[in-house]
């Protein structure tokens, strides 16, 4: 029985096995025969397809195997299923082209990447599950009809509700088409199983109601809106639909409000929000979120202020915590030191103050900690870092912070960046232990560096090296250079040149004290190629002739030697430098002629060689990518080529206090720069991209305009062609000149009369005709430049009444030396004005007449009087009554300031704003000393200017959250200046012929209410107006300023006075 059983399951288990062994062999051959059968592509989706190649230009032939003779499912990009040959992916990214170079206002190479229409139709598919048409060039969106659905071209701002059905999408990425106009997001909400959109740098900016579409989308884990220029956060709304949602990322957007409420309510799942690179203001809340798996925080590069919320220490998972460059106060939260998970911590560039908490020692799991350009105080010492074993990044600075570091100290970690400021003493002796390090800056320290040898060895293994404002008082001539990047900047170093190896990529050793010939750097035997792409020697004390050996540095993008003694001419040679954007050679002492050879220079941008002896014609020869040309004060003679008309890239002609003649040209208004507004708004610099190493590099442009000569990183429409011998009329073509900012035709031979045209220049913020030959009347028409700042018409020959305007009323300086001019401002009355005033002294007796109207005046005033009288005695004598009606002024007035909120919000990004900062490497040193116990100052507004208090009340609508620290009065968009280090936050309303400035100042400032600080500034705008103040951070330059502080300098503890302000405004 037994041996039966046995024989019955062994082959009960053959017969399995065999079954087992033919299903396996049946699964192989069914899978090779359908791998090897060729899938066919359905008919109704190559169709689809094929409507959508329609609105495409593919200029590099991506599309060329899309042919209805080929299977689709072969198709580049296609993707097909396997068993049923539908499609269901598209994947076709452009992979642009880097190059090394990219000027500020270039975009990425994309002649080769799709473009023209992105047709919705795409959604037509009913099996497609994958979209990807990332960084190509699409410009709009279009959605074919079918059948009897009719959808609209969304492109051209009419929506389409009912667009689009495709409920199988999953992902959806058009990121980085950055011509891509979406003013309608609907369709995105008939997506309902989309789980990832990425629609980032695609222009969202006429999209109101995004929230709403995206919110419809119940699957959604990932939404990528990052730099689409979205202006609507709605910061009230309590809740929104985010029911999936893990990513969030909203960076770099134009959000002007409060924090959002909805942000910190999302699904407990969200582990990613970025909100960084906007304009959020206010504190965060004081509650706990219900963020319990967020790992990543970052909210960097906002407003937002007031403590650092103690709820943050219990985010359990968090990872990542950036607040960096905000205005967030007070200690560092010790329950922070909760966070075990957390790599990074950055906190640098806030207000925090107190010492740094015990408990962020604790956080061993720590690789990025960043706490430079704060106020911390006490000590720094070993103790802080002893668990910081995979410490990667760490920086600090504050100038009340001591280092204590015990010399004999060696860290368990490895540096790669260390930031470290305000050094006193000695740098920490553990700093050489730093094997791995390759990022070391150093700033604003007046730390020793001795010994010298020891350091600049040290240094050899750094690929950035950064100091500035130190010092290090030694003889660099012997020392070799071997970081990509050396930028030793205002740290009185001296002697000669010093020895540069091949992989330096960036040399500035800008405002320090070197001295001799520059040959030694640029003629020595380098055995491999030279990778210098930036050279910046200004402001020292170089002299000898520029030497004769550049075509050596054909890597050169940058050349800064500004502010020397150099002598001799131009080099030849320096025409070989075929990658040559910004030369710079002003504040010399060269002569000869410009040299033709710079024809070869096709990619310059700026030439700066004014203040120099340099003489000849103006070169007629300059490459077409030239932006700014400044001849400025040498002598150049000869007349205006007509060739520059043809550089319509053009944006400063500076050819003031040069021995030009002749005519001005009659073809200026060629230069379509002249009358772009996108022009006006580009940067002055370049980014060098390379695999292992970039950086980005923001030059300055010095321009004389209203008589104070200013360092602008952004480019302005300027022609300067004053104090030369110029003669004959203007041509009317320079009128038609209408995004032109300056002009200054003054101390010439011109003569004619000013056309009503002018009018039409309406972005002039400065104009100066003074000493020439101009007849004729002021056009009334001037009347309406509203930005105009500065006017001076000065010694010419005008006639007849000057035109009433707010902008021509400014003083009679502007008008001396006019014998035929009268009306305001000058004290001469015109005939026609005595005339008037004679008619109206023989018609004064007209009492009979008023009699009845004054009598009806004086009835109404006793009526409203008795009322009045009546009222406020209720209101004294009850005391209910008094306090009911005075909260109910206070209740009414803050409903109405947060009502204001979403049009200051829409006016601040309605209006351009033109931000100018002191780069701090080009201030000398007894400058930049003075600027850290310096406030925010700005250029002296147009004197005089009459402006009502209630005139300026009206205008200034502030949320609660962003208080104006410090409020100055502009009369033009460009006309003020940051200048201080902590230059972060500058927002200007334009209100017709003058702004409002309304900054956040770094420093702290008493908490008076809103509504004390708009009293304030009405009582103190009339001083601003007439008081001027003149720092000593800028020698000939006029600035008003007006402080509004803490009585202390963070600083320097002195006493800050407001001079000729009465002593109530103080006790205020």
């Amino acid at each position: 029985m037994n041996a039966s059983c046995v024989t019955m399951d062994a082959s009960l288990l053959s017969i399995k096995f065999k079954f087992l062994i033919i299903c396996l062999l049946c699964t192989i051959i069914f899978n090779s025969v359908m791998c090897d059968s060729k899938i066919h592509c359905n008919e109704k989706d190559m169709n689809t397809l094929l409507r959508f190649k329609q609105g495409v230009i593919d200029p590099s032939g991506v599309l060329f195997s899309w042919l209805p003779k080929l299977d689709c499912c072969q198709w580049t990009g296609v993707s097909c299923d396997n068993i049923t040959g539908r499609v269901t992916q598209l994947n076709l990214p452009c992979h642009a082209y880097q190059p090394t170079i990219v000027t500020i206002g270039e975009r990425d190479n994309k002649a080769h990447c799709l473009t023209g229409e992105f047709s919705l139709v795409l959604l037509e598919l009913e099996f497609f599950i994958y979209l990807n048409l990332r960084n190509n060039d699409f410009k709009s969106i279009q959605y074919d009809s079918m059948g009897s659905q009719k959808c609209n071209n969304l492109s051209k701002g009419n929506s389409s509700h009912l667009c689009g059905n495709s409920t199988n999408l999953l992902h959806l990425d058009l990121s980085f088409n950055y011509d891509l106009l979406v003013d309608d997001l609907n369709w995105i909400s008939r997506i309902s199983s989309l789980q990832y959109l990425n629609l980032g740098g695609v222009l969202l900016h006429k999209e109101i109601d995004w929230l709403h579409s995206v919110t419809m989308l119940p699957s959604l884990v990932e939404l990528h809106l990052n730099s689409c220029q979205l202006e609507n956060i709605y910061p009230f709304l309590q809740y929104v639909n985010f029911t999936s949602l893990q990513v969030l990322d909203l960076a770099d957007n134009n959000f002007v409000s409060y924090f959002p409420s909805w942000l910190f309510n999302l699904s407990c799942d969200i582990s990613y929000i970025d909100l960084s690179y906007n304009q959020i203001h206010g504190q965060l809340s004081k509650t706990l979120p219900n963020l319990k798996s967020l790992k990543s925080l970052v909210l960097a590069h906002n407003y937002l202020k007031g403590p650092i919320p103690n709820w943050l220490g219990q985010l359990s998972q968090l990872q990542r915590l950036d607040l960096s460059n905000n205005f967030f106060s007070g200690p560092i939260p010790v329950t922070l030191g909760n966070l075990s998970s957390l790599v990074s911590l950055i906190l640098n560039t806030n207000d925090l103050n107190g010492n740094l908490p015990n408990s962020v020692g604790q956080l061993s799991n720590l690789q990025s900690l960043l706490l430079a350009e704060n106020f911390f105080t006490g000590n720094v010492s070993e103790r802080n870092l002893l668990s910081f074993s995979k410490l990667r990044s760490f920086s600090i600075s504050s100038p009340y912070l001591i280092f204590d570091f015990d010399p004999e100290w060696v860290p368990s970690f490895q540096l790669l960046h260390i930031y470290l400021g305000y050094v006193r003493d000695k740098l920490p002796a553990w700093l050489y232990t730093q094997s791995s390090l390759i990022d070391l800056k150093i700033l604003d320290s007046t730390a020793s560096f001795e010994p010298l040898d020891k350091f600049w060895k040290f240094a050899t293994q750094l690929e950035i090296l950064y100091l500035v404002n130190n010092t290090i008082d030694g003889d660099i001539s012997n020392v070799l250079l071997s970081s990509k990047l050396v930028w030793l900047v205002s740290n009185n170093l001296k002697g000669g040149m010093p020895r540069i190896s091949p992989e330096v990529v960036v040399l500035c050793i800008y405002n320090n004290s070197l001295s001799g010939s520059i040959a030694p750097l640029l003629c020595h035997n380098m055995t491999d190629k030279s990778n210098l792409v930036d050279l910046e020697m200004g402001y020292n004390h170089l002299s000898g002739e520029l030497t004769d050996c550049w075509k050596d540095w054909k890597s050169l993008v940058h050349i800064d030697l500004e502010y020397n003694n150099l002598t001799g001419k131009i080099p030849y040679t320096m025409g070989s430098l075929s990658n040559l954007r910004f030369l710079y050679l002003a504040s010399n002492k060269l002569f000869g002629v410009v040299p033709c050879s710079l024809k070869n220079c096709k990619n310059l941008r700026i030439l700066d060689i004014g203040h120099n002896n340099l003489s000849g014609l103006i070169p007629s020869w300059l490459g077409s990518s030239l932006q700014g040309l400044k001849l400025r004060s040498n002598q150049f003679s000869g007349i205006i080529p007509t060739e520059l008309c043809q550089l319509d890239s053009l944006m400063v002609m500076d050819f003031a206090s040069n021995r030009l003649s002749g005519p001005i040209p009659n073809c200026l208004h060629n230069i379509t720069t002249m009358f772009s507004a996108y022009a006006s708004t580009l940067g002055v610099g370049f980014t060098f991209y390379s695999p292992n190493f970039s950086f980005d590099m923001r030059c300055t442009i010095t321009l004389l305009i209203k008589g104070n000569e200013l360092e602008y990183y952004t480019l302005m429409n300027a022609i300067d062609l004053s104090s030369n011998d110029l003669s004959g009329s203007v041509p009317l073509e320079i009128y038609m000149l209408n995004r032109l900012q300056s002009l200054n035709l003054s101390h010439n031979q011109l003569m004619g009369t000013i056309p009503q045209e002018i009018g039409k220049m309406e972005m002039l913020e400065s104009i100066d005709l003074s000493r020439n030959q101009f007849t004729g009347k002021i056009p009334e028409s001037m009347a309406g430049l509203h930005y105009l700042g500065v006017l001076n018409l000065s010694f010419n020959n005008f006639i007849g009444k000057i035109p009433p305007g707010t902008q021509l009323g400014s003083t009679n300086l502007s008008y001396i030396g006019n014998p035929g001019l009268c009306g305001p401002p000058l004290t001469k009355i015109c005939p026609q004005d005595e005339e008037s005033s004679n008619t109206k002294l023989i018609g004064e007796d007209d009492g009979s007449d008023k009699s009845e109207i004054y009598s009806s005046f004086y009835m109404g005033l006793g009526i409203g009087f008795a009322v009045g009288f009546l009222e406020i005695g209720t209101i004294f004598f009850n005391r209910r009554c008094r306090l009911a009606y005075f909260r109910f002024l206070s209740q009414m007035y803050d409903y109405v300031i947060q009502m204001k909120k979403a049009l200051f919000g829409k006016q601040l990004n309605s209006h351009s704003t033109h931000i100018f900062h002191i780069s701090r490497h080009k201030l000398k040193k007894s400058w930049r000393d003075n600027l850290t116990q310096t406030s925010y100052q700005f250029e002296k507004s147009a004197s005089k200017m009459k402006v009502e208090t209630q005139e300026m009340l009206n205008v200034v609508h502030l949320p609660i959250g962003l208080e104006p620290y410090l409020i100055g009065l502009m009369t033009t968009p460009t006309s003020h200046k940051v200048l201080a280090k902590s230059n972060k936050r500058l927002v200007t309303l334009k209100r017709d012929d003058w702004s409002f400035v309304l900054t956040h100042h770094r420093f702290h400032m008493p908490s008076l209410p809103l509504r004390c600080k708009i009293a304030l500034f009405s009582s103190l705008a009339p001083l601003l107006l007439s008081n001027a103040a003149t720092p000593h951070c800028m020698k000939p330059r006029k600035f008003a300023g007006l402080y509004l502080s803490e009585s202390r300098s963070p600083t320097t503890g002195n006493h800050r006075t407001v001079s000729s302000l009465p002593s109530w405004v103080l006790v205020l």
